[in-house]
């Protein structure tokens, strides 16, 4: 019989403390004491997804299986825990007054004045219930966006605030993630930790738990001092401290901080003794691994680190299993496309291997196709992801094929050679949410290839999130000319993959295999991507005997 608890992470001081990454870790450890987890991650925005939102907004946007475009923390669920997520497990404010509204359209209310309370907060508990009472659900983890405070997330904490009165601690528990900020003089500040606290409390929610993120482990003194003002038992202040190696070490810093059993006792469950072998076997590999591979990233969203948070995790699990340290170099290819041919080739010296990320938009373009160039011409592996696989053709097109105007329509519509380009049933589009190729669907695999290699399958089933495709109109002449199509929809309609002819390890696909790579198992290209640059370290290296 399952539990059917739940969990609310809430943040507090300031945005971007690594909610995300918390409420995980709390979920990762109570999976590894054989308990059955779900995750909800709730976002005060009215946007109805965060398909439309600019990376530089609100970092990548992560796609489900069922085509979802959700916030990237769902991608950190992915990692950490083993359930499967869905669009289920991603809720707006756009999305709940959208239904409420449509219901009061349709005359579901019979009348009444609707209103944030009860009917929009019913909404909301609606939506978390769908997810944790299941059957199957022990404990259902739910992390809300923002920062207490906000006037965004009132209705969200009211509706939790019900939640939590309806069926008391032992069945609904409160996690608040504070910040502990160092003043210039060093000292360690708790009075900005007390007063989110405190608006909690105003709101009608008292923290059971309370994180407090810090660079350093928290002094004894000063976990006493946040109990007695904040009215939470002192065995329940956590330190979060930072990472020493990777954020997969969280689950085991929180283990060793007693927050294990500082929620389960609370929430009148015996604590299990957790396996935490697999965390501690990635700490270890950073730890004592003595190899590096330098990665040139080269995109258009490179200020932001979030922009790329799936790609650089799943690059990072390739190097788990490859058992070597991941260094990336961010290349802005707007930057690049200004410098000269010398000054270009330079930025590339001390890198192992290249990847060109998805993304929208004709900023950049060039620098990237110079990138892809120089990666074919100089046999530097390489993988492409969605629009990297399309300027791997765009490239192909203007330096094999000779086209010197080929291009995307979506960058150049009035190129004669728009070798990427709309489907016939999609030119008139017009409305840009949800309008994609979206979630998990097939491919299939040419044997004798680098994916087929990679993935041992003639069939895989991989994550969609795009809009223009390889243009059939030239998909003989780029085979013709030598460019291999190493994998297709079932159909055989669509390219779904290529590779460059005489090439160490080259791959684009138009799928992003980074929404499924695990740490503990890392996607299949990531891999064998991370093992064609290492091999390509150790083979520019002199041998001992040259060295001496």
């Amino acid at each position: 019989m399952s539990l059917n608890k739940y969990i609310f992470v809430t943040g507090g001081v300031c945005s971007s403390l690594g909610k995300g990454v918390a409420a995980s870790s709390i979920a990762a450890l109570l999976e590894a004491q054989n308990f059955s987890v779900c995750m909800l991650k709730i976002d005060p925005y009215l946007n109805v997804d965060a398909g439309t939102m600019s990376p530089y907004q609100h970092g990548e946007v992560y796609v489900t299986d069922d085509g979802a475009e959700t916030d990237l923390d769902l991608g950190n669920y992915g990692r950490f825990t083993s359930a499967s997520y869905s669009k289920d497990n991603s809720v707006t404010t756009g999305q709940i007054y959208e239904e409420v509204i449509r219901r009061e359209r349709h005359g579901k209310y019979l009348g009444k004045c609707v209103q944030v309370v009860p009917h929009i907060t019913d909404e909301i508990k609606r939506r978390i219930y769908l997810i944790g009472e299941k059957p199957e659900v022990d404990f259902t983890v739910v992390e809300v966006g923002g920062t207490v405070g906000d006037i965004e997330s009132i209705p969200f904490l009211e509706a939790i605030r019900q939640i939590i009165h309806e069926k008391t601690v032992r069945n609904a528990l409160s996690v608040h993630l504070s910040l502990l900020p160092v003043v210039s003089c060093g000292e360690v500040k708790t009075k900005p930790t007390q007063h989110t606290v405190k608006a909690m409390r105003e709101i009608g929610i008292q923290p059971q738990v309370l994180i407090c993120r810090c660079s350093t482990p928290m002094e004894p003194e000063q976990k006493k001092k946040l109990a007695l003002f904040t009215n939470i038992d002192e065995d329940a202040v956590i330190s979060g401290h930072d990472a020493s190696y990777t954020i997969y070490e969280i689950p085991i810093n929180y283990y060793r901080e007693g927050i294990n059993e500082a929620i389960l006792k609370r929430m009148d469950t015996q604590p299990r003794t957790p396996d935490l072998s697999k965390w501690q076997a990635i700490v270890d590999t950073l730890k004592h691994s003595d190899k590096t591979v330098r990665v040139a990233m080269a995109g258009k969203y490179i200020q932001l680190e979030d922009a790329y948070k799936s790609i650089d995790e799943a690059v990072r699990h390739g190097g788990f299993e490859n058992n070597v340290k991941i260094s990336f170099k961010k290349i802005d290819t707007e930057e690049a496309e200004k410098l000269s041919d010398s000054e270009f080739a330079r930025l590339f010296d001390d890198v192992d291997a290249i990847l060109i990320p998805g993304g929208f938009g004709e900023r950049g373009i060039n620098g990237m196709v110079r990138t892809a160039r120089f990666a074919r011409e100089n046999k530097i592996p390489f993988l492409g992801i969605c629009l990297g696989l399309q300027i791997m053709v765009i490239e192909y097109a203007r330096n094999v094929l000779n086209y010197a105007d080929a291009d995307s329509s979506e960058f150049r519509p009035d190129s004669p050679h728009c070798v990427i380009s709309l489907l016939e049933e999609q030119a008139d589009v017009t409305q840009y949410g949800g309008s994609m190729r979206l979630g998990l669907s097939e491919s299939k695999i040419k044997k004798g290839t680098k994916i087929y290699a990679a993935y041992g399958t003639e069939s895989i089933f991989e994550r969609h999130r795009h809009r223009y495709e390889v243009s059939n109109k030239y998909k003989n002449e780029l085979q013709e000319k030598g460019l291999i199509i190493s994998g297709t929809t079932p159909d055989n309609e669509l390219v779904e993959s290529v590779e460059w002819p005489n090439h160490p390890w080259s791959t684009g696909v138009q799928f992003h295999p980074e929404f499924t790579s695990r740490p503990t198992k890392a996607g299949p290209l990531f891999r064998e991507f991370v093992k064609a640059a290492l091999e390509l370290k150790e083979n520019r290296q002199p041998s001992p005997s040259k060295a001496e």
